[in-house]
């Protein structure tokens, strides 16, 4: 778990890259459940989304939302590499070369958005 309060909990998802998952703590099973809960969710993504690129510098970021195995409406903010092993396929899809860790700083990556988000304003 990188960061919670009451509206929602982060935490990393397990890859060679900085990707991190966002969960609303209400039960939707869609984003289109709840505009208020969707509406939190992306200010977050977009939050995650700055923060990503003013560390890594990415090629590219990813944004996902497919919760087909968790029926649970979360959104995924994902930081993309041309040599990231999977770059230009999304991260489920073929693997196209070697991967590459993009994950050595990932904890200092994750104190330093720890500490933002603590002070971003959520309108909560």
């Amino acid at each position: 778990m990188i960061y919670e309060n009451n509206f929602c909990y982060i935490k990393s998802h397990e890859s060679n890259i900085p990707w991190l998952e966002i969960h609303a703590k209400d039960e939707y099973k869609e984003l289109s459940n709840d505009y208020e809960t969707s509406l939190k969710i992306f200010k977050l993504a977009m939050f995650i989304e700055q923060i990503m690129i003013e560390f890594y510098n990415p090629i590219k970021i990813n944004h996902a939302s497919f919760a087909n195995y968790l029926p649970k409406a979360h959104w995924h903010v994902m930081a993309r590499f041309s040599d990231d092993g999977f770059y230009p396929e999304c991260m489920w899809g073929k693997q196209q070369n070697e991967l590459k860790n993009y994950r050595t700083n990932f904890n200092e990556f994750c104190s330093i958005l720890a500490q933002k988000l603590s002070e971003f304003e959520l309108g909560i």
